[in-house]
């Protein structure tokens, strides 16, 4: 793992948080799919030897409890769940080199090695807790088969995690009032052994690790905040009879804690497709583990693309047991934002949700939602969809955008001259656009932005639009040939540039558009290099690439979305909700979390005069320092240059945003708040920001600091 600009000579892996193999998939759980798939084709675009893997989240209290009422075995149960979502990921184009699932044989035997290598390592230690335990059905109640309250915020808690209040994670014991998950029966407490991975002892190697570490903001600030609490050691094993045995000696028949093996998968499935293509094509050992490569003795570069919900798994638990092991650790986490439907949680117990295969079903294609969960916001920003957004995004920037340059410049070429006129060279401004949009999709994957990938191509297709405008070739072709010819080459020249450069995000689209311009091989087999190559100048007649969305086609969906959410309804909402116990937590399907964490405040009928307005003063600032303040965990003191003076701020970013990132940060500032003391120091003004993550307001363009807000 180097940290030096993609592509580098070392292997890549980019992994996508597991999808629990408990219930249905809907688009939002798609989100972060798509943005894996996305990010690995763009490496692999930019040349970086990638390997792209995930798998099915097999084990759990979840899949144990719904088994038990399915009545089939946890593991048919799974199996099911785990086969469908292995179909349904390709029809969105989400091309994993491999897609396992924790239950098999390779994830078994590598958990349990890494288990035996923890051991030796001195870093388990058994420990007598207190279990909760149903004395009516005579069973231990691990994780989700206890309920009660949290003991930290007093809201109703699973027996794991404080799904309805803080989001702590808990440990077994530590629910207060237990009750069963199964029976409703009152639990009680039984002291029962287990076995503890002292995560404890790696709080200052993990609070160097979050210095390091690539990848989005939330994932680098929100772990630190539990490490300055103290990390308490982790609980590994369960009561339970579903999942991986305790390798070596277990006299009480313990399993591993799902949140184990689940991570272990990641390692699993890459060493099952080094089998499967050989290692000379993917060397599995000198992505993961340190050492096993001279060339790259800190191993390979480890992306990890998940849901918000997860990153304390993969940030705190997870690189703590790579270390302990002698495993490469991760080089960036990209956790992503919720994805709301129409402004409100999905709700699967209300049938509240647009459902993969149900997209599928409406004739949709998949690449045009690709587009819209992968530049819809930044990449930890929750997004909304709604069908009426979906169609303005399509009709707009697909088809009005790129689908029009793409068509009239290619149909134009092909009826005037039968492909790419035979011209030298492309003209030097059109050659530098598209250099631009190379290095803009270098830029982006660097910075570990999907939004930005896709902009870079929608720019160049605006570009292209506003070019051949501009030009007129159909004015030229008579009395200016030469000219016309140079404009059209041009034109074909961008559209290839296009195809190369939208592969990530579109790649079945993209592929067409290659068939179309009549380019050799395929367009998933070349690298950025392509995109200012020459274009063969062999065309077929082009069709339109992407297909417009009718207004009443909007009305038609939104019409059955109604039907299905009243007839749940009827039915009192009752619906097999698809829990996240150790896997994909992309958009928690319990209703009361997502409602929770992602509903979008009703916009206010109270209204303000503009003479109101025009009392504030908003002005564009410009952040010159960011410095922590001493015992506010969440507070910067900042240095805000508003052009004519400089302002102290004090504002709550510290755990949401990289402090070092901040200087030179364009901001907008409430100039003529009145000023108020915080922990000491006067702030003097109000930085501007957007959600529970702080997204810091900014502009456009270049307005200097000083410049007023009207």
């Amino acid at each position: 793992m180097s940290h030096d600009d993609f592509p580098t000579d070392a292997p890549a892996v980019v992994t996508c948080g597991l999808p629990y193999a408990n219930g249905d998939l809907h688009i939002g759980h798609l989100r972060t799919y798509v943005g894996g798939d996305v990010y690995s084709r763009a490496l692999k675009l930019l040349g970086q030897e990638t390997a792209f893997v995930s798998g099915s989240d097999m084990h759990g209290t979840p899949v144990a409890v719904n088994a038990e009422q399915a009545g089939v075995s946890p593991e048919r149960f799974a199996l099911d769940w785990h086969e469908q979502y292995d179909e349904t990921f390709p029809k969105f184009n989400v091309a994993f080199d491999n897609y396992g699932h924790t239950h098999d044989a390779t994830n078994t035997a590598v958990t349990q090695q890494i288990v035996r290598d923890l051991e030796a390592a001195g870093h388990v230690y058994e420990k007598e807790i207190m279990v909760a335990y149903d004395p009516v059905d005579d069973q231990f109640l691990p994780d989700r088969y206890v309920e009660g309250t949290c003991p930290y915020c007093g809201e109703h808690a699973r027996g794991d995690e404080c799904d309805e209040g803080c989001q702590r994670h808990l440990e077994p014991g530590e629910i207060e009032d237990p009750v069963s998950a199964i029976s409703g029966n009152e639990a009680e407490y039984h002291e029962r052994t287990h076995k503890f991975f002292a995560v404890s002892e790696f709080a200052e190697y993990l609070s160097g690790f979050l210095d390091r570490l690539d990848g989005t903001s939330n994932a680098r600030n929100q772990p630190r905040e539990w490490i300055e609490q103290g990390l308490q050691d982790w609980c590994i094993t369960r009561d339970m009879d579903w999942g991986i045995d305790y390798p070596g000696e277990n006299p009480q028949d313990l399993v591993l804690y799902v949140w184990v093996d689940a991570p272990i998968e990641y390692i699993s499935s890459t060493k099952q497709y080094s089998e499967r293509v050989g290692p000379e094509t993917f060397d599995w050992e000198a992505a993961w583990k340190e050492g096993a490569s001279d060339e790259h003795p800190d191993g390979g570069e480890i992306v990890h693309v998940i849901g918000r919900d997860i990153i304390q798994h993969h940030t705190i638990f997870w690189p703590a047991m790579l270390k302990a092991t002698d495993y490469a650790e991760p080089r960036a986490v990209m956790a992503s934002g919720f994805v709301t439907l129409d402004g409100k949680g999905f709700s699967t117990s209300r049938d509240r949700a647009v459902w993969a295969d149900e997209y599928i079903d409406e004739g949709f294609h998949p690449d045009p939602l690709r587009y819209y969960l992968a530049t819809n916001g930044g990449f930890q920003q929750d997004v909304d969809f709604s069908w009426e957004k979906f169609r303005d995004r399509v009709n707009t920037e697909l088809v009005g955008t790129v689908g029009n340059f793409l068509y009239r410049s290619l149909l134009f070429a092909y009826r005037n001259y039968d492909g790419a006129p035979d011209v030298e060279t492309t003209s030097p401004e059109v050659a530098d656009r598209i250099d631009g949009a190379v290095a803009g999709v270098e830029a982006a994957v660097n910075d570990y932005s999907v939004r930005a990938l896709g902009d870079a191509v929608t720019e160049l297709a605006r570009f292209g639009n506003e070019y051949i405008q501009r030009n007129e070739p159909w004015r030229l072709v008579d009395d200016e040939p030469d000219r016309a010819a140079q404009v059209i080459h041009d034109c074909v020249a961008v559209a290839k540039a296009i195809a190369v450069l939208f592969e990530p995000i579109t790649p079945e689209k993209s592929e067409r558009l290659w068939d179309q311009l009549g380019e050799a091989d395929s367009v998933h087999d070349v690298t950025l290099e392509a995109a200012s190559e020459p274009p063969a100048g062999d065309l077929s007649e082009p069709t339109e690439l992407f297909e417009k969305i009718p207004d009443e086609r909007v009305e038609e969906l939104n019409e059955k979305l109604e039907a299905r959410v009243a007839a749940a309804e009827d039915d009192g909402g009752e619906g097999d909700d698809a829990d996240d116990d150790g896997g994909e937590g992309d958009d928690a399907d319990d209703d009361s979390v997502t409602t929770e964490m992602t509903d979008i405040e009703s916009i206010s009928d109270d209204r303000i005069s503009f003479e109101e307005f025009q009392q504030l003063d908003v002005r564009v600032g410009r952040i010159e320092e960011a410095v922590g303040i001493d015992g506010a965990d969440d507070l910067l003191r900042l240095t805000v240059d508003l052009g004519v003076e400089t302002r102290t701020i004090v504002a709550g970013l510290k755990q949401l945003h990289d402090v070092d990132d901040l200087p030179g940060t364009k901001v907008v500032v409430l100039a003529n708040m009145e000023k108020a003391e915080l922990f000491g120091v006067e702030s003097n003004g109000m930085v501007l920001a957007a959600g529970e993550e702080a997204d810091l307001l900014t502009t456009h363009e270049d307005a200097e600091p000083g410049t007023k807000i009207r």
